[in-house]
């Protein structure tokens, strides 16, 4: 089915390959509650898990294949969110059987795969989304708006910074009950997802601020492994230039002593200070004074987003959604070049 065809529609209706831990709230969920949108059938490789996941979302099918569920007649865009590495698989077989594409993040494994998604599928003429869902979450829209309003002035520069104890990187994004797996888990196996921790939550960091402050076109990056507990990277320290001539610095490092969040936004009148990764306000700081924004995150978190895609493949609006395949791989070029020469082959 065409994306033409898909606009003579009321619904689009959705198939996940790879309904794991992601898809439980943040997505999957958000699938079925979207406006316009349908999530009618699940595939992971072992059949019993797709059957439960199917039997508690209240999904009509299940599948072990994932060519099955792409070749099923009744599913009109699939919904990748596998790891990272057979990204570009199922992107290139959902592209040439036609149907629109959204895939988690980070988009593939490096840049030169999500060029080949790219243009798998520009030739298929379908579109390709990427849930870097933080760009219609209301916090971070906040924050745009805030900049595009001259709250702060020019942009001048922007410091970010992430660090996790390894005693939270051995929990992180797992049930505790399996925290004995969590060390060899495939975020921190690069033939799996690219890179360590720095890839999975740094892309979100830096395509936000690509988002709400230009595109980086100048890169440089160190990365390194000091903790020895795995072989992906575990610090990256960087500098960088947007288009606009705003400058940059970042420094993540998961084996360090405490948790720290905080990304700051200088401009020539005040500064933009917000956490990634939780809800504490935003603070504007101006010589007026300190102002604070508090504002929650829905409980389905890629909802906004997803909505925006149904909206954009039933044609209510035909730049809907702020997160295509074009901007996703920006941010991998960035990320690749903050990982310098740690990693010298792409599997």
């Amino acid at each position: 089915m065409d994306c033409a065809t898909l606009k003579l529609q009321n619904k689009i209706r959705w198939g996940i390959i790879g309904c794991g831990n992601v898809t439980e709230v943040k997505s999957g969920p958000a699938l079925q509650k979207a406006i316009g949108s349908e999530l009618i059938a699940v595939m992971r490789r072992d059949r019993e898990l797709a059957r439960d996941y199917a039997t508690r979302h209240g999904v009509k099918k299940w599948f072990d294949d994932a060519e099955a569920l792409i070749a099923d007649p009744e599913v009109d865009a699939v919904y990748i969110a596998t790891p990272p590495s057979s990204h570009k698989h199922y992107t290139l077989l959902a592209a040439a059987a036609g149907k629109p594409v959204y895939v988690e993040k980070p988009m593939a494994r490096n840049h030169a795969e999500c060029l080949d998604m790219i243009a798998a599928c520009s030739t298929a003429n379908v579109p390709l989304f990427v849930a870097y869902y933080r760009r219609m979450l209301p916090r971070f829209m906040k924050i745009k708006a805030l900049i595009e309003s001259g709250a702060i002035g020019d942009v001048r520069f922007v410091s970010t910074m992430l660090y996790r104890p390894l005693a939270d990187i051995d929990l992180m994004q797992h049930d505790p009950s399996h925290a004995s797996q969590a060390v060899d888990n495939w975020r921190t196996d690069p033939a799996e997802a690219g890179g360590g921790y720095f890839v999975d939550l740094a892309s979100h960091m830096i395509n936000f601020l690509e988002y709400a402050v230009g595109p980086i076109t100048e890169v440089a990056g160190f990365a390194g492994n000091q903790a020895k507990r795995y072989t992906a990277e575990d610090i990256v320290s960087s500098s960088f230039r947007f288009s606009s001539s705003v400058q940059g610095v970042g420094n993540w490092c998961f084996a360090a002593f405490e948790k720290a969040d905080l990304t700051e936004i200088i401009g020539s009148n005040g500064k933009i200070s917000y956490a990634n990764f939780d809800q504490s306000p935003i603070v504007l700081t101006t010589k007026n004074g300190s102002e604070k924004f508090a504002i929650n995150n829905p409980m389905h978190i890629q909802q906004p987003l997803i909505q925006t895609i149904v909206d954009e493949l039933l044609g209510l609006n035909q730049a809907a959604c702020p997160s295509h395949g074009e901007s996703a791989a920006q941010t991998s070029w960035v990320m690749g070049k903050m990982l310098g020469q740690y990693y010298q082959t792409k599997w």
